[in-house]
């Protein structure tokens, strides 16, 4: 386990996706059981949630759904032996996510995946926190949209500094090594 990333937000979608997609919620779940992380996520039980909830559990991560009331069932009924937490919004659902969580991982997703990615990288852009955030672009599913960050910066938009702040990698494995760069260049998961 890399010492100051406990529990990993994850954040990605509940909609049925190409078994590719599937697959590498799978095998991200399964690491982070081998690599003794824990999971936080968004509480449901369907798509790649399910799949990163399930295979996390399988693989020995204590695992934390946060859902809010109105989406309990249209997410799938939750995984057994998951800490499901219920909160009144999407709102208070992000916010308990990001407090809970060491690091942020983003896997394929759609609307709701791509908000939870832009606030909590906003976040650390206005120094709320300064929890890594990393995209796993595995297939090139976030091609379009690493594109249009780095576009930003060109067009003066955002700073080099700022677009720094999401890391993308294509392999899970190479999560870790931005997780381990983080910890000995100070930047700590400070939760709370």
């Amino acid at each position: 386990m890399l010492p100051k990333y406990r529990r990993i937000g994850v954040f990605c979608g509940a909609k049925p996706s190409k078994p590719q997609y599937l697959e590498l919620a799978e095998e991200f779940g399964t690491w982070l059981g081998a690599s003794g992380m824990d999971l936080v996520y968004g509480g449901g039980s369907t798509g790649l949630m399910g799949a990163v909830a399930s295979s996390a559990r399988d693989a020995g991560s204590y695992v934390t759904g946060v859902v809010p009331h109105h989406l309990l069932g249209a997410e799938g009924d939750q995984p057994q032996q998951v800490e499901l937490v219920v909160v009144r919004s999407m709102h208070e659902r992000k916010a308990l996510m990001y407090r809970l969580s060491d690091a942020f991982v983003t896997l394929p997703g759609g609307m709701g995946t791509l908000d939870e990615l832009m606030e909590i990288s906003t976040w650390a852009k206005l120094d709320l926190h300064s929890k890594p955030v990393i995209v796993l672009n595995a297939g090139g599913f976030f091609d379009g949209l690493l594109g249009l960050l780095d576009h930003a910066v060109r067009e003066g938009m955002m700073s080099a500094a700022d677009r720094a702040l999401v890391r993308d990698v294509t392999t899970i494995d190479a999560i870790a090594g931005h997780l381990e760069a983080a910890t000995t260049s100070g930047a700590l998961a400070a939760t709370g």
